[in-house]
């Protein structure tokens, strides 16, 4: 309980400070223009995409099915919130206290990172499962019965639960969030998620307007999170021009964190000899970068 209060402690300072000094959002990322881009992409694509994309999807080879669907389930929550929530209660469990100085960043940033990235996936996949059940829309394999633009409000029925796709609002929030923190390695997560939502897709779960939909949303909720916490200067900074960065660079991220692995979470280290072998290793990563 001793690190959760620390934790409500540093959000409600933060908080004080956020609300000293004013950061008005740009035009373009107000809710409301975000929400009247949402809602024009998506109808262009349900005109554009969802009734042509429909019988083709339908002529493909099973082997192409069989293909995609072998890596769809990687859009499901489960293992990300499994994953991320386990880690986050691991971490709170640590007497944080009793870690060198190094380990104990490492500790908090990886707490930190680990939390966003649950709350980004877990609330983006709660707007996207409530939004699902209102708006009732039929799956694509009830095209013939239905029709592809058949929405059926609180129909609340499985075959009515198409739009938007849950699987891509949930892999778009988690790549996100990923390249958001590595933003190294963030075009190869952006095309691996890329492919992920689109497997949707192509195994007939889903018209391209679902996936459409449930990719923004994700993104948008990701991208919100992480400013409300840039604001806060709490895991990420705003940068010029208002772009998000992390505030661990992946050279001193990597230094701590191999530093937490070797430590083995033992407590007491002596802090003069933790710092002197973190310089190292940050060394050793500038000369090999």
């Amino acid at each position: 309980m001793g690190n959760i209060r620390k934790i409500a402690i540093l959000l409600e300072t933060r908080n004080r400070r956020v609300r000293r000094k004013k950061c008005p959002v740009k035009p373009g990322q107000r809710p409301q223009d975000i929400l009247a881009m949402l809602l024009l992409t998506v109808g262009i694509a349900i005109v554009a995409l969802d009734i042509p994309t429909s019988p083709w999807i339908h002529s493909l080879p099973h082997e192409y099915i069989s293909f995609f669907s072998s890596f769809t389930d990687l859009g499901k929550a489960d293992w990300m919130l499994w994953g991320t929530g386990i880690y986050c209660l691991l971490m709170l469990a640590l007497d944080w206290e009793q870690m060198s100085r190094r380990v104990r960043m490492a500790a908090v940033a990886s707490w930190i990172y680990c939390a966003f990235v649950f709350t980004a996936v877990a609330s983006s996949g709660l707007i996207a499962l409530v939004l699902k059940w209102t708006l009732g829309r039929a799956r694509p394999k009830y095209v013939e019965l239905f029709g592809p633009v058949d929405f059926q409000l609180f129909a609340f029925k499985l075959s009515h639960t198409s739009f938007p796709s849950g699987h891509s609002t949930t892999i778009a929030a988690f790549a996100t969030a990923l390249a958001l923190i590595f933003p190294a390695w963030s075009l190869l997560i952006i095309v691996c998620g890329f492919w992920i939502a689109c497997s949707r897709i192509m195994v007939g779960a889903h018209y391209p307007s679902d996936v459409i939909a449930g990719t923004l949303i994700g993104i948008v909720v990701t991208f919100a999170i992480a400013r409300w916490m840039a604001r806060r200067h709490i895991g990420f900074i705003l940068a010029g021009g208002g772009h998000i960065r992390p505030i661990f660079g992946s050279t001193s991220a990597g230094a701590y964190l191999r530093r937490l692995v070797r430590s083995g979470f033992r407590r007491g280290e002596p802090a003069h000899t933790t710092s002197r072998s973190s310089a190292d290793d940050a060394t050793q990563d500038e000369s090999g970068s």
